[in-house]
This record gives structure tokens, sequence and C-alpha cells, in this order.
């Protein structure tokens, strides 16, 4: 038993914690630096749905997300924006920007049934957001304006489907 604890005593047994300390620490750098770019810099999300038709796909698209323009007020009539539902805050929707604060927004109250339209005036602080199908999208025509805070990032490129790879239009006609 004896020549057991003595190849037991030969290991370097600080060697090996600090290494694997040092190991544990780069992990964990790497993680706080996937978590800050992911958080505050840049993501990808998953938008599927019917509200954003034709722009994005009813199955679902993969997009790149800009978590930097928000936070420099850089969002703008025409941009889609990923924000937290003023519904369900639970979940993340994908609207288009339609008016920001100060705007006047002409819209269609029942889109399906009526030509009847309704124009209110967006309070500062706030955007008027749509969803580009009009008759399956619950948006600022229900729920009214949405605070500027709710909105966590532009999107600015579909990355999957590969076949439509590229910028998501900000000029799409509403």
């Amino acid at each position: 038993m004896s020549g057991f604890f003595q190849r037991l005593g030969a290991i370097p047994w600080r060697s090996i914690a600090g290494e694997a300390f040092s190991r544990a620490f780069l992990v964990a750098q790497a993680f706080c630096a996937v978590h800050v770019v992911d958080h505050h810099l840049c993501s990808l999300a998953i938008v599927r749905g019917p509200s954003m038709l034709p722009a994005m796909n009813l199955a679902g698209d993969v997009v790149a997300v800009d978590r930097v323009s928000v936070r420099l007020g850089r969002v703008e009539p025409g941009d889609v924006v990923l924000m937290i539902s003023p519904e369900d805050p639970r979940k993340a929707v994908a609207k288009r920007v339609v008016g920001m604060g100060g705007d006047s927004v002409t819209y269609l109250v029942d889109p399906g049934n009526s030509d009847a339209a309704k124009t209110v005036v967006v309070p500062q602080g706030h955007v008027w957001v749509q969803g580009d199908n009009i008759y399956a999208s619950r948006d600022s025509r229900q729920f009214g304006a949405v605070p500027y805070g709710l909105i966590t990032g532009k999107i600015f490129c579909r990355v999957w489907p590969l076949e439509g790879f590229g910028s998501i239009d900000s000029n799409h006609s509403q």
C-alpha cells in the first residue's frame, strides 16, 4: 500500500489544479464575451408567424438583430424591430415602425370589413408599430402606441433560410 501513496504523492497536484482553474477561467471569460455580444451588440432571433408576411416567412426566419441602434436612438419609420410584446412580456415580436413620437399615423380600423380609418398622434417616447400583413397582425392598431423602451433591437438581415439571405426591406409599403 505504501507504493500507492508514494505514486499518489508524486503527482503534481498544484500544477494540475492551476491548469484546471486556468481553463475554467478561460471558459467563464468566453461565456461572458458571448453574453455581452448577444445582449448588447448583435444577436440572432427566430421570427415566425403571419404578421410580417410577405417580408418574413410564415414558418420562420432566423434574423440578425442590431442592439446598438436602439440604444443610440437610430430607429426610424420603415425599420423592422424586435420588441417585447406589450400584451405578453414573455414574448418577443417583430413589427415594422410606422410612426415615431409626434408623428400622425392614419390606419384602417378593421381592414377586413370596412374602409374606416382613424388618425392618431404618437406620444413622445413611443412608437407606432404594425405588421406588414394587416389582416393577421396584432399591433398598435389593437394595443396603441408602444413605449420606445420595449424595443430590444433593429432587425437588419435575414440569415436563414439561405435563399432569403440579405437585408430586410425597410421601404415595404403598408
